[in-house]
């Protein structure tokens, strides 16, 4: 194959000066979109349950019992969905790929023998990736928006430990597609953690000043205990054990749904 020189530059696909330019992002967001695609495709991954949560939360210290509570209910949902009749992976863990809760999650699902996905972040400092992530479903992302995409692209749930502003901006993201209805279908949320959500987000409170409607409090539940999550889980995800198709998910416009 010829590789690009400064001399004689060859195909612009391989000039790897261009591809890393100004010019050239629309290509790399491209590339975050088509490269985890064909690898979820590869891997046989139909949907997902999408686990976040802080980095910080570890395995010994203050939080150390969401570390534990996580890796449990990592470990549990993914005995349950092997144990599911499907020629592909259903319901598969996935985590931001980091440590603290995201290393639980997947901790939990690979300590079932099942597959789990990471979607790890590029960042300069802090984020590095886990080693329970499955080899093949590892994805390292530049841009947050096209990370924060795929968490949402294939995700039949969403379990959300104590986290800080990362955390926050993901849940939020989630809930803002389900209120505006802007996807096809729900994604559940669970907030893990009552006490803790209840002091971090008083919706309460957004109820009463009139920033969310009293309905909208419906779009998440609370729970403080693996199995109590598991069976939330379970109920929601039954139903689309017949799903035929890859669980991507649809955004809608005034004019109806589309890709």
């Amino acid at each position: 194959m010829t590789t690009s020189t400064p001399d004689a530059p060859g195909p612009a696909y391989l000039n790897q000066a261009f591809v890393g330019s100004e010019e050239g992002r629309p290509l790399r967001i491209l590339a975050e979109y088509l490269e985890p695609l064909k690898r979820f495709q590869l891997s046989n991954i139909h949907d997902t349950v999408v686990f976040f949560g802080s980095a910080r939360a570890a395995s010994a210290g203050p939080m150390e019992q969401y570390y534990r509570d996580a890796r449990e209910l990592a470990r549990q949902l993914t005995l349950w969905s092997k144990s599911l009749s499907s020629h592909r992976h259903r319901f598969v863990v996935c985590s931001g790929g980091g440590g603290g809760i995201m290393e639980s999650a997947n901790r939990g699902a690979a300590e079932a023998g099942g597959r789990t996905i990471g979607l790890n972040i590029s960042l300069p400092h802090e984020q590095r990736p886990n080693q329970f992530i499955s080899h093949d479903l590892f994805l390292e992302f530049h841009y947050f928006f096209m990370r924060k995409l795929w968490f949402a692209h294939l995700a039949r749930a969403l379990v959300v430990f104590p986290g800080g502003f990362g955390t926050l901006d993901e849940l939020t993201e989630i809930l803002t597609l389900a209120q505006t209805g802007k996807l096809d279908r729900a994604i559940p949320v669970i907030l893990y953690g009552t006490n803790y959500w209840k002091e971090i987000i008083n919706f309460d409170a957004l109820v009463r000043h009139g920033m969310i409607d009293q309905k909208d409090t419906g779009l998440f539940r609370y729970a403080d205990k693996p199995d109590v999550a598991l069976a939330l889980l379970k109920g929601w995800l039954e139903p689309h054990l017949q799903s035929p198709e890859p669980g991507f998910a649809h955004s809608r416009t005034r004019q109806g749904a589309g890709p």
